[in-house]
């Protein structure tokens, strides 16, 4: 693995089996990703966006080459293992923003510093984190009494909550209006400038992935 490299995938494969055809998600990918950098990852539907996403999250194995992230293989992990990655090395914010709708803004947050095994308060960095989203008065409500671009904010809080060093987004901005799409892009854009965050983000609109360091193109299963 390369010095400064948080991510390095080399020949990743994904095949699927849907009754008696073979689907081939990931057809050899390699890629690789320095500590603090943001990617957009762009690509039409079924390019394999999303299926990368859930490897280097470790929420789905690959079919055959490695994926290392900050040094440990992946492909070597054990189910608990991959569940600790996702709990304190990779965070997630997804285009739904998956809130509970019967927790308040702030319980949603807690809930994933509780089932990564810290403390649910809130230490002063991340209060500021919460006043930088625009989002600290908001946190006793319902996602039902916050707007679409709110409820992605308390996404984003939850999706880093826990210190992650890496933030995979998958489009984060897919069910917001134009207005609310810069915002969430600018926060997103500050977090990485800011804090050093390493944020993935998969989009198909060309001007979210103006936002990012690098844009990272699929297509049929292959970078290219």
């Amino acid at each position: 693995m390369s010095e400064g490299s948080i991510i390095q995938v080399r020949q990743l494969t994904k095949t699927y089996r849907v009754g008696d055809v073979e689907v081939h998600a990931l057809r050899g990918v390699d890629l690789e990703v320095a500590k603090g950098e943001f990617i957009a990852v762009v690509g039409s539907s079924g390019s394999g966006k999303s299926t990368l996403f859930n490897i280097l999250g470790g929420l789905t194995p690959a079919t055959t080459g490695s994926i290392h992230i900050r040094g440990k293989d992946l492909a070597g992990m054990t189910s608990a293992e991959r569940t600790n990655l996702r709990k304190d090395t990779v965070g997630f914010v997804f285009q739904k923003y998956n809130l509970l709708p019967t927790l308040s803004a702030e319980d949603n947050i807690r809930l994933v510093k509780y089932i990564g095994g810290h403390s649910t308060d809130f230490d002063a960095p991340f209060n500021e984190v919460l006043r930088l989203l625009g989002i600290a008065d908001r946190l006793k409500h319902k996602p039902r009494a916050l707007s679409g671009g709110q409820q992605q904010r308390i996404a984003i809080a939850r999706g880093i909550v826990n210190g992650p060093a890496i933030l995979l987004a998958d489009e984060p901005t897919g069910n917001l209006d134009s207005q609310n799409s810069v915002a969430v892009l600018k926060l997103i854009k500050n977090l990485n400038q800011r804090l050093g965050q390493t944020i993935l983000m998969i989009t198909h609109d060309p001007e979210a992935a103006a936002y990012a360091d690098r844009k990272v193109h699929m297509h049929d299963g292959r970078i290219v």
